[in-house]
């Protein structure tokens, strides 16, 4: 891991300090689903406000692509903000940029926060455009990146300002970095990684570098199907990417080089109908029909892999074993959590988990605060595990 600058070594009184955060939280009918982003960067901002600092506060929220969209308006979640930071007074400016931005800037008090309108409104965000770069970076006399799970992207904000100002780690990237390197780097082997969701195609060069780097790699969800396809199993309608057939096939093979082993369903649930509560029953991988969806793993898999999670001293979780949005296919997602969360408390496993889906199904399974450490970040999260180095962090140490 790169060296990188700490806030707590940085004078913030009387500094105008940019914040990059990541509050890019789902949201349904204008109602906030799951506030987990924004409450992990309220000590930041909270510790910059006590400590006298005019504190900026930049984010993205969805993806505008370089437009105004009034649904991706970072106005939504400034309440939420507000509410969380208690006596601390949160304003907001409708703009990112520009001579309204500097005025409410300059009429912000020290010791509040001011939150700006969505920075992916103008394209010039995501192109890491150096313009752009100069106008936010004009705001401010420190930069602070809390967006640990943006920072495998040059953008403009996580880059760009950096490159113009002192800068350092809020309080969550500097968990992140400090977790991630404290628990993976130097990880307790055996290893176990679970690699589920949707596709293949966006977790090839992950399965690739943890085939040399884990004792067990676990597929599940979507992913899974595509390994069972390519070993000549009937799938049915399921989710599966068949033309990469010949890449899982190619990652068995590098996995049995490394003498990692490859753990797929052994049974599966299978259901007519993609729907909550729809009727399902347990098959045997090897007994799929034409008409099956598969959405789940089944009774035998969770047992084998629960089993196989007691011989492994680490565990690094990234992505759903089934479709767990949809009940009753939440179960082997949830037991094998409840699992690992078990010989955690025992102190027998050191368990990691990381990316939006893997948070979301711990959280609705009541087990957060069972694993040793859990990180709010999807990608970037995906590209640490790949070995990768990611600008975001490296930007922290010019």
């Amino acid at each position: 891991m790169p060296r990188f600058n700490r806030l707590r070594d940085c004078v913030v009184t009387n500094k105008n300090v940019i914040v990059r955060v990541d509050i890019n939280v789902p949201m349904i009918d204008g109602k906030i689903e799951d506030d987990t982003r924004i409450k992990a960067v309220i000590p930041t901002l909270k510790y910059l406000a006590e400590n006298n600092a005019k504190v900026i506060v930049i984010s993205h929220f969805g993806r505008p692509e370089g437009q105004v969209e009034t649904s991706m308006s970072i106005k939504q979640l400034v309440a939420r903000v507000q509410e969380l930071l208690g006596s601390v007074k949160v304003s907001f400016v409708d703009d990112c940029i520009g001579e309204k931005v500097k005025s409410a800037v300059e009429a912000t008090n020290y010791g509040e926060v001011i939150m700006l309108e969505n920075l992916r409104f103008y394209k010039q965000e995501t192109k890491n455009d150096p313009e752009f770069s100069r106008e936010l970076a004009s705001l401010g006399n420190l930069y602070v990146n809390d967006a640990f799970s943006c920072s495998h992207r040059a953008h403009a904000s996580i880059t760009g300002i950096p490159a113009i100002l002192k800068s350092a780690a809020g309080f969550l990237m500097e968990a992140e970095l400090d977790g991630l390197t404290n628990h993976l780097e130097n990880a307790q082997k055996p290893m176990m990684a679970v690699v589920g969701g949707a596709k293949v195609s966006s977790k090839i060069d992950l399965l690739n570098s943890l085939a040399s780097k884990a004792q067990t790699i676990v597929v599940g969800g979507g992913m899974a199907n595509t390994f069972l396809y390519a070993l000549g199993k009937n799938i049915g309608k399921s989710l599966c990417e068949k033309e990469l057939q010949d890449t899982a096939l190619k990652i068995i093979e590098t996995a049995k080089e490394h003498g990692c082993k490859i753990f797929l369903p052994l049974d599966v649930v299978v259901t007519k109908k993609f729907a909550a509560n729809s009727p399902c029953k347990i098959v045997s991988a090897d007994s799929v029909q034409d008409d099956d969806i598969i959405v789940d793993i089944g009774a035998l898999s969770i047992a084998k892999l629960t089993e196989e999670l007691q011989n492994h001293k680490t565990l690094v979780w990234n992505g759903p074993l089934g479709a767990f949005e949809i009940r009753p296919f939440n179960i082997g997602t949830e037991s094998f959590a409840r699992a690992a969360a078990a010989l955690t408390h025992a102190g027998k496993l050191i368990s990691v988990s990381g990316g939006g889906d893997s948070v979301s199904a711990l959280n609705s399974a009541g087990l957060t605060d069972e694993f040793t450490y859990i990180s709010t970040a999807g990608g970037a999260f995906m590209e640490w595990l790949e070995g990768k180095d990611l600008p975001g962090v490296a930007a922290l140490n010019t």
